[in-house]
């Protein structure tokens, strides 16, 4: 007996409940076949990313942290100083559009008149976007926003986070290895933080030889905030 087939279309399906479903969260386990209408999905996200973010004046510069970082946490303040600092100089501030550091930095890019652009992702927890955007975006496929983060900025401000911030550094110190992206500058701020990551990177990766001594160069571990627009401002002309 041949099974009927279901006479609701695609264009029935509530598409947006997938990414708050816990049945369905898991995107490329849910992939099938009769998805290949999600490929204008992408393309309309790169199209709307790209048409958006051409159209910001001046340099850009991208913040990665902690989605988690509370107001009250040095680090959080210590990101929107930096970023008004820039903003300031006319430089754009690029974050990931939640909250906590990528809040930060919205915020201090906002209260100085600055371009303060949130590239938000649609989660099922944990990430609503901030208010302080003045340029917001949505995206549901991170690495459609992953490019942006990388295509539009010249240098990459990188806070205390999880493994989606490690994502972040990662993404863009293997570009930058590989010669894909100009050497733009990688900032990671907090030598407590960080530190321990470096010392594990030259101890392991380079005593396995698995990256050559210049590729440590990549990466710049600062504190001060001054030291920090500073070295922004001389490798990155406005």
């Amino acid at each position: 007996m041949e099974r009927r087939r279901s006479s609701r279309s695609t264009n029935d399906i509530d598409y947006d409940k997938r990414s708050t479903d816990m049945q369905h969260q898991y995107w490329l386990d849910y992939f099938n076949a009769g998805d290949s209408w999600r490929l204008f999905r992408i393309m309309a996200e790169f199209v709307e990313g790209f048409d958006t973010l051409a159209s910001v004046k001046g340099p850009a510069v991208s913040f990665f942290g902690s989605a988690r970082t509370r107001p009250e946490d040095p680090y959080y303040q210590l990101t929107a100083t930096i970023a008004s600092e820039l903003c300031r100089l006319g430089y754009a501030v690029i974050t990931g559009g939640g909250p906590g550091i990528m809040e930060a930095a919205n915020k201090g890019a906002a209260e100085v008149g600055g371009n303060s652009i949130g590239l938000n992702i649609n989660l099922p927890f944990e990430q609503e976007p901030n208010p302080f955007a003045n340029i917001p975006l949505s995206f549901k496929y991170f690495f459609v926003r992953k490019v942006m983060f990388i295509k539009y900025a010249m240098a990459f401000i990188c806070m205390p986070g999880g493994f989606g911030t490690l994502d972040e550094v990662f993404e863009a110190l293997t570009l930058i290895q590989t010669r894909r992206i100009k050497p733009f500058p990688v900032i990671l701020v907090g030598r407590d933080f960080w530190g321990g990551l470096l010392e594990w990177v030259e101890t392991k990766l380079l005593t396995a030889g698995n990256i050559d001594r210049e590729d440590l160069l990549i990466v710049n571990l600062k504190d001060d905030p001054a030291e920090i627009v500073s070295f922004i401002r001389r490798t990155i002309i406005v």
